[in-house]
């Protein structure tokens, strides 16, 4: 899996990927990885995720799970919260083959950096 973004790591049964969410904000979008701090078990870096939805209730975690699951092509069911529940810093294990997630987040960040660049 040499195309696999800084964002995420291999495990049993598809990828863990770490994410930088940014609740309550103006659009939904991905805004590509960014460096995190090191921490023991998670990915080097987060895949930011700016979502709508205020951080209440679950609210930001709900919609942070479905952007997932469409950008990925899998059903939200595949899509589970490992850590950070009330943090921005948040581990989502995803379900399904590992070498298509791989290629599909690849070319989600491929996406955002594209959408990032000045034009």
């Amino acid at each position: 899996m040499d195309s696999l973004p800084r964002c995420a790591e291999p495990c049993p049964g598809g990828l863990r990927v770490a994410i930088k969410l940014r609740p309550g904000a103006r659009r939904a979008a991905f805004l590509g990885v960014v460096p995190a701090a090191p921490m023991p078990g998670w990915p080097p870096a987060r895949l930011s995720l700016a979502v709508t939805e205020p951080p209440e209730a679950g609210r930001a975690n709900e919609a942070a799970i479905a952007a997932l699951a469409a950008a990925l092509g899998v059903k939200p069911g595949a899509v589970a919260l490992i850590a950070g529940k009330t943090s921005r810093d948040k581990l989502f294990s995803i379900g399904g083959d590992a070498q298509i997630l791989a290629a599909r987040l690849a070319s989600l960040t491929l996406r955002a950096r594209m959408q990032a660049s000045p034009r």
